[in-house]
């Protein structure tokens, strides 16, 4: 009796599963390891040296791999994105302090508003379609009721510094994302993406360093939850993550590697509640609605191109490209 061969479609298939699995369940559930890692460890260091590990050890991967050897422009460029990408992930650690994961994941989910925003206003700019322009309006809409006046649907007011946190370095990463469009990086994506993680989690150690985060520190404050927590942003956050994350842009269209965007929040806000207490209120699931609601309608219409002939000989890249639009790991 022979073994049955497994077909290369379900072989596919099978990868493809698993790595929408990694991107839904392990950057949803980020926000609520973030939560614990900024228990006993400071915010910007504990961002800081996680990105470091990450990014190091994935460009050495790449590198021992056949990578090429990025010129001084690409690690310029990478220096620029990498602070501005990473200075929106650095925001959530530090607002996580003041408000809860779920809603954090919330306001991240808002990133795809900044990029048509800037994408809108910049010289010669591309206006956005109606549909769009619907979820433009219901993103804004859905943070007003987050971080609207107390006592709104029966919920206490949320922390106003650490709603701006998040949102303001949701803009630094869209701002970050846009600019590496035009920037010079690597032909492999999985090399530039570790050599942004690497340039931007040294800007925030240093930071962390400059600002007095490390002054009164000490390991023997560090509880073994915030540690463990530590490790899995590392390895399931950053390491598996990212690396299905690029599996999947040179696998699938970039039009449902984008739905992380509006799946990731679903994930965040009920493993909150689910592990860490966090309150769901009639505010949180009505603003949940409203946010994803226009997620979905933005990168719906946002995705759609000219039926007009191109050239194919660059698609990886051009996939790539356009699905880094909504690129927002936690």
């Amino acid at each position: 009796m022979t073994a049955t061969a497994v077909a290369p479609h379900e072989s596919s298939r099978t990868k493809l599963l698993l790595g929408f699995a990694a991107v839904y369940l392990f950057w949803g559930s980020t926000y609520l390891f973030i939560r614990w890692a900024v228990e006993t460890l400071p915010p910007f260091g504990m961002a800081g040296v996680r990105f470091c590990i990450a990014g190091g050890s994935l460009y050495l991967w790449t590198r021992l791999r056949g990578g090429e050897r990025p010129t001084l422009r690409m690690w310029r460029s990478s220096a620029i994105v990498g602070a501005l990408l990473m200075a929106s992930n650095a925001g959530v650690a530090f607002a996580e302090k003041r408000i809860p994961s779920g809603v954090a994941s919330l306001l991240v989910g808002m990133t795809p508003c900044w990029f048509v925003l800037l994408d809108w206003l910049r010289p010669g700019g591309k206006k956005p379609g109606s549909g769009v322009v619907i979820g433009l309006v219901g993103g804004i809409a859905g943070v007003a009721i987050l971080v609207g006046p107390g006592q709104l649907a029966g919920a206490h007011h949320l922390d106003t510094l650490g709603a701006t946190v998040v949102l303001v370095g949701s803009f630094a990463w869209a701002v970050g994302s846009i600019y590496s469009r035009h920037a010079e990086r690597p032909s492999s994506a999985l090399q530039g993406s570790a050599m942004h993680m690497l340039c931007g989690g040294l800007a925030l150690t240093l930071v962390s360093v400059v600002i007095g985060q490390y002054r009164d520190f000490s390991f023997a404050q560090v509880s073994a939850r915030s540690a463990l927590a530590f490790v899995y942003l590392i390895v399931f956050g950053s390491l598996v993550g990212f690396s299905a994350f690029v599996y999947l842009l040179r696998a699938t269209t970039p039009a449902r590697v984008a739905t992380y965007a509006y799946v990731n929040p679903v994930v965040a806000v009920f493993l909150g509640w689910a592990f860490a207490g966090e309150e769901l209120t009639v505010r949180v699931l009505l603003a949940s609605l409203v946010i994803i609601g226009s997620v979905v309608l933005i990168t719906t219409f946002g995705s759609e191109r000219p039926r007009t002939p191109k050239p194919v000989a660059s698609a990886t890249t051009r996939d790539a490209a356009d699905a880094a639009v909504l690129e927002e790991v936690p």
